[in-house]
């Protein structure tokens, strides 16, 4: 019998790279590995680089390799790869959500669109473009608002505003951004929502044939009101009430059909307040960052080997997840400049329920906050059998770190 062969697509930085081969290896799958740029030397032997703008050339390539040991699935592992994941798959004739889908999951107001078809609360929203007036647009908005780019993820580029003058800064400070990140483009799009008050969540799930299995809700126990939106702590399970939980688990259902998400993982971000629970965004992929390590299943399964089973057509039954509660915090960066040291972890160890401390960030290199930065300084995790207490851990850990950056001119500017 041949060994089931995986085609994940993703970028040679991408923190999700590890965790899938880990768990196509530990089901003893064959994998490879599409990246734009060259990847680490242990995984270079099944990696392919290709050239995202010769999308003929690589699909002669993957179907020849198809023909030889056929895929069973194509799984982008972020954003960026997610269009031509869908693209090969459609191609090789491979289990696939739709191209409006995949736009839908990565566009934010290709999202608010679909929404508009249920039920769900929405917020005001409009899109815009970079040559509209940005002072007749801050006459027309509502207030509190946010502005934020339709692609970027990870809060990057959102920004609220309280006011006209708010909002006429953040659009400057948007704009400057989204040059530096697409220099060839000469117009921007970007969108305008009616800030949404409340707590927030995030919901891990997987859709299978339509039908969303929730795998994990996490509670966001910091408020998350502006002026920009840097996530830190996630603590599941939730200490929501089950009635609400429920709602929640509807309303993602509802929003991922709507998107026309049928199959695969389904990350949500919702806020909950008086008027009901809104969808801020939900995506087709897994939680980001090292974020999925919080989460067991089963005898001792992460995340990514369900979604890689349930791609690949070897999940008969979902696994429960493990009863005790997990928790990580997403390091924030106090200022933008040079990372020198982080020190203090050995002893933010010793704090009881803290399993690891990673430090993601390199020294001596450049590092730099939200909402023009793109990563974290590192995670904390900790595990034990009350959210509450998990959450204090997390905390009294972070207290014991000592962050050294050293401020950077161009940085600054």
């Amino acid at each position: 019998m041949t060994t089931p062969r995986i085609l994940f697509v993703s970028t040679a930085s991408s923190y999700r790279n590890h965790a899938f081969i880990q768990a196509a290896q530990s089901l003893s799958m064959n994998w490879l590995l599409l990246c734009d740029t060259a990847v680490t030397a242990e995984y270079a032997r099944s990696c392919m680089v290709y050239n995202p703008n010769d999308y003929s050339s690589l699909i002669i390539t993957l179907k020849s390799l198809h023909s030889q040991h056929p895929f069973v699935s194509c799984m982008a592992l972020d954003d960026s790869g997610a269009q031509i994941a869908q693209q090969i798959a459609s191609d090789l004739g491979l289990p696939h959500n739709s191209a409006t889908a995949t736009e839908a999951a990565r566009n934010k107001y290709a999202m608010r669109l679909a929404l508009q078809t249920t039920d769900i609360p929405l917020p005001w929203f409009r899109r815009f473009v970079s040559s509209d007036d940005i002072a007749l647009i801050a006459t027309t908005v509502p207030y509190p608002c946010v502005i934020k780019p339709l692609e970027l993820n990870g809060s990057r580029g959102v920004m609220r505003a309280d006011t006209p003058a708010q909002l006429m800064i953040a659009h400057t400070r948007l704009l400057r951004m989204l040059a530096a990140l697409y220099p060839h483009h000469t117009e921007y799009e970007f969108l305008v929502e009616s800030f949404i008050p409340g707590n927030e969540v995030a919901l891990e799930a997987m859709m299978d044939n339509g039908v969303l299995i929730p795998l994990a809700l996490f509670d966001k126990p910091d408020p998350l009101d502006g002026p920009f939106f840097e996530e830190t702590i996630y603590v599941t399970p939730s200490r929501l009430p089950d009635t609400t939980q429920r709602t929640i688990y509807v309303i993602a259902q509802k929003a991922a059909l709507a998107i026309g998400l049928v199959n695969g993982p389904v990350h949500a971000e919702l806020r909950i307040n008086s008027a009901g629970i809104y969808v801020v965004e939900i995506a087709g992929r897994s939680i980001g960052g090292l974020c999925s390590q919080t989460l067991r299943f089963g005898s001792d399964e992460s995340l990514e080997m369900l979604i890689v089973r349930q791609a690949s057509g070897l999940l008969a039954t979902t696994p429960t997840r493990r009863h005790e509660a997990g928790g990580v915090m997403m390091i924030p960066i106090p200022i933008s400049g040079i990372l020198q040291h982080v020190t203090g972890t050995d002893v933010a160890l010793t704090v009881p329920l803290i399993e690891s401390i990673e430090i993601t960030s390199p020294l001596h290199q450049p590092i730099v906050t939200l909402p023009e930065g793109e990563s974290y300084l590192g995670f904390i995790f900790a595990r034990g059998q009350d959210p509450a207490a998990v959450e204090q851990a997390l905390r009294d850990a972070h207290a014991l770190l000592r962050i050294k950056i050293t401020p950077d001119i161009q940085l600054i500017a």
